[in-house]
């Protein structure tokens, strides 16, 4: 077993999922889990593979959720990167029932968005729509973390994460590259973590239509 909260060790990863070793090497060549996640490391027994626990684990959920509907090919470029180029007209983010009304207008008034817009500033305007929808956070508190959130926009969207913390009465969001991690006040609650890989994919499938 590992000790590292924030680590989990090949063997138990496999006994964890229910996948077996040729599936997660095959996903490996397939590009849908990256390879910079398979960190060799010493153990008592010798060498061993280790990779970040959350990132891990929710990466498989998704492939399981998703794989008898997809190719694997397919599903690759859904868990890819998010794609350079890529323009919106904010009318179809509202029209395709993307975002909501309320938060492009405060997409637009926040950011002072003109038509096309890029996939990043797009992805971040759907998670705080679904943010506001659940009643995760005030109307405020989404245009913090829309300013936030796009101030990294044109960073690659891989490995990092945002937080939106709460102390007090008061509200900020803080974004972390790579797999690093943040030992945040005692006193501050952590009311959202988002992982950019994860929501990359979520967001794409919501673009393609193939799932609700």
């Amino acid at each position: 077993m590992n000790d590292a909260p924030n680590q989990i060790s090949k063997k138990e990863l496999l006994e964890q999922t229910g996948i077996s070793y040729g599936q997660l090497y095959r996903w490996k060549r397939k590009g849908l889990i990256p390879e910079a996640w398979f960190v060799k490391k010493s153990a008592f027994t010798g060498q061993e593979t280790f990779f970040p626990r959350r990132e891990i684990l929710a990466r498989i959920e998704q492939i399981k959720g998703m794989k008898d509907d997809l190719a694997l090919s397919d599903l690759a470029d859904l868990l890819s990167p998010s794609p350079l180029g890529l323009q919106l007209r904010l009318v179809d983010l509202e029209q395709k029932n993307i975002v909501s009304k309320v938060t492009l207008d405060l997409m637009i008034e926040s950011l002072s968005l003109t038509d096309p817009i890029g996939f990043e500033a797009a992805l971040f305007g759907w998670v705080v729509d679904r943010l506001l929808i659940d009643g995760e956070i005030a109307l405020e508190e989404g245009r913090l973390i829309l300013q936030t959130l796009s101030t990294h926009q044109n960073s690659p969207l891989d490995q990092g994460q945002f937080l939106f913390l709460r102390k007090r009465g008061v509200s900020f969001c803080v974004v972390l590259a790579g797999t690093g991690s943040l030992i945040p006040d005692p006193e501050a609650k952590i009311v959202v973590r988002g992982y950019f890989q994860n929501l990359v994919a979520e967001f794409r499938i919501t673009l393609s239509g193939d799932r609700k």
